[in-house]
Formats: C-alpha cells, structure tokens, sequence
C-alpha cells in the first residue's frame, strides 16, 4: 500500500526528499509560499499548493489529517516549522518528522510534538526517503555509489531459519555481516543459528536491490 507523505518546504533538502520519496513510489504533497518553486516542482510529486505554512489556517487547510507522514523541511524557518508540526499533530498524523538547524532548534521542535529529527548534514534526501518508507530498514550507509550497508529487522520469512538454510548470498544477493539483539553489541553472526524476530542484521547490498527489501 502506498504511503501518503506531505513535505512542507522546498528548499534544496525538501525538494531532494520529495523527488526521492515520488520515485520511490510515494503519493506525495508538497507545500511552499514560492508559488514559482511550486510550479516548477509539480511534476515531480504527486500534488503541489501554495500556503503560507506560519498561517495557522493555511497550514490546516491542507488536509494532513490524510497523511501518514508529514515532513518538515524548513530548518531556515523556526515559526513555520512549529506552526507545521503543532497542526500536523493536532490532525493525528502518524509520524511527523522534521529537520532543524541547529541542537537547540531540534529541541524546540521536540518539545512541540515532532517524532524525529532529520540530521540536515548527515542524511541526504536518498536515505531519508529510503528509511521513512521502510518497514524494515533502521538505518543504512553508503559505501560507494553501488554499495550500501545496511542495518534492518529480518523478514518474517527468514525468522525461524538459519543463513545456511536462507542462502541469502546466492539466492537474493544479500551478504549478512554481523548481527546483534537490542541493546547488545554487534558480533559475527553463526550461519548455522536460527535467526529470531529479535535480531538486527547488518547487510551489504547493491542500491538496485534496495527497493525489494525495504
């Protein structure tokens, strides 16, 4: 099922996210006051408005009560930022994430009702979209422009088995690493150990498998 996403802000980091997150098969909305940025980018998502997001009637007008994510993407704009997450939570959004500029302003933006913060050094629009339409994946690292490593709940399928019996490596060109339970250190994984809901896997894998085990 398709998730339905809002991104409020078209700076460079929001339009990044939403044209990864479009791609990646996502409804999205995305919502600027710069009506010519808008215009530009409506081809690249799945709906476009104008609003002034520090506008408390506008921003409620824009029906997040439908989305399953609401992203906030204006680091450069505490006002709307907060304005954007007070009434995304007060319609019930799921999950509402946002990106801040500094430690005090992700504080701040904490304390007014956001889920998550979005690292705007560390995380580029690729990895955000990946990881907020994950249901397994809890984190990822690039190595190269082909190789990713990434750190995810195993599939139902695979609890109960062993990486002997799954042959992730010759069946789904999967290469499990090392492992780890909650709150433990990772450790190499023993192929002949079953593997339960419990465990985190860490994987490498090419980017053009991503989207088959997200």
């Amino acid at each position: 099922m398709k998730k339905s996403i809002a991104v409020l802000g078209l700076g460079r980091y929001g339009r990044s996210i939403s044209e990864n997150l479009y791609e990646m098969g996502a409804d999205v909305l995305v919502v600027d006051q710069d009506e010519k940025l808008v215009s530009e980018f409506s081809s690249k998502c799945t709906s476009a408005l104008v609003a002034d997001l520090t506008v408390e009637d506008e921003v409620a007008s824009l029906g997040l009560k439908d989305m399953d994510i609401v992203v906030v993407s204006m680091a450069d704009n505490l006002s709307a930022s907060i304005m954007s997450i007070a009434v995304a939570k007060e319609q019930n959004v799921p999950l509402v994430v946002a990106k801040a500029s500094s430690d005090r302003m992700a504080s701040i933006l904490l304390k007014v009702g956001a889920d998550k913060i979005l690292d705007p050094e560390g995380e580029g629009g690729f990895r955000s979209a990946r990881i907020l339409l994950s249901s397994s994946f809890n984190d990822f690292f690039k190595i190269d422009d082909n190789m990713y490593m990434v750190e995810m709940k195993p599939k139902k399928e695979w609890v109960g088995k062993s990486l002997v019996e799954l042959d992730l490596r010759g069946r789904a060109n999967l290469n499990v690493v090392a492992a780890r339970s909650k709150g433990e250190m990772w450790h190499f994984i023993d192929p002949k150990k079953t593997i339960s809901e419990n465990t985190i896997l860490l994987i490498v894998m090419e980017r053009k498998d991503m989207g088959k085990w997200h």
